[in-house]
């Protein structure tokens, strides 16, 4: 299939994602190995066809957490078992087929070429798009651009990217946010402000109707009021901050 690296890893969490979730591993081993399964307290039977699949490949693993608790706890546990294991780095993608499996090695080649700095996947919306969800993003993209003085985070949701799992994994050991929605934004604002460059690169996104398989957690109010409150805390980081993110900026200034 392919060769097993020993610095990079795929890390795919996943919650109640639906069947999508088996094509979606299949085609993240078919492009890469290894690839980890981070089940975020899943009661829809898919841990149990998971497991399943990693008993007959040695490339797949399915870490299994006993209750549901966010996104960013489930990377942050496959951050963890990644640091022990001496992986410097994990590609985080999402379990319900949104994200191109395709562009694994291209994206893992970036972070090969550039290891200091952050590989974030940059949305090529096609026609099954969300439109409220298209422009909505706009909002929470320039406030994190304005937080970090535009270092360049192309798009700050989308969550097919490869992170540097040594600054990451401190970053979130020393808070206990980003551990749900809101940190796939949080992520690259607070891995901008420690320094860690980001590397932007195109990637078409596809979302699924319900009678496609496709699975959405995504809730409106919840989540909208949880990225509020997100920017509202990182916007009092950022003004402590703004000195020290003037002068790198000056600092790395053509």
């Amino acid at each position: 299939m392919n060769q097993p690296s020993s610095t990079h890893v795929v890390l795919i969490p996943s919650y109640n994602p639906g069947p999508k979730v088996y094509d979606t591993v299949r085609a993240a081993r078919q492009q890469w190995t290894p690839v980890w399964v981070i089940v975020d307290g899943s009661n829809d039977g898919s841990t149990e066809g998971l497991q399943h699949m990693a008993a007959a490949d040695a490339g797949l693993q399915v870490f299994v957490l006993p209750q549901n608790s966010g996104k960013g706890a489930a990377v942050l546990h496959g951050l963890d078992q990644a640091a022990r294991l001496g992986f410097t780095h994990v590609l985080c993608m999402d379990s319900d087929g949104q994200h191109p499996a395709g562009q694994i090695p291209a994206f893992m080649a970036a972070s090969q070429q550039q290891p200091a700095a952050m590989v974030l996947g940059l949305p090529v919306f096609d026609a099954s798009a969300p439109s409220l969800r298209v422009k909505g993003r706009k909002i929470s993209n320039w406030w994190a651009n304005l937080e970090t003085l535009w270092m360049g985070i192309g798009d700050s949701l989308f969550g097919f990217r490869v992170y540097p799992v040594a600054p990451l994994r401190r970053i979130m050991q020393g808070q206990h946010w980003m551990r749900r929605f809101d940190f796939d934004p949080e992520a690259v604002v607070r891995l901008c402000w420690a320094g860690v460059q980001p590397v932007n690169v195109p990637s078409p996104v596809k979302y699924f109707q319900a009678d496609e398989g496709g699975v959405s957690h995504f809730n409106y109010w919840r989540d909208n009021r949880l990225l509020t409150w997100m920017h509202i805390r990182l916007m009092f980081g950022f003004a402590l901050r703004l000195p020290r993110l003037v002068f790198q900026r000056l600092r790395s200034a053509p």
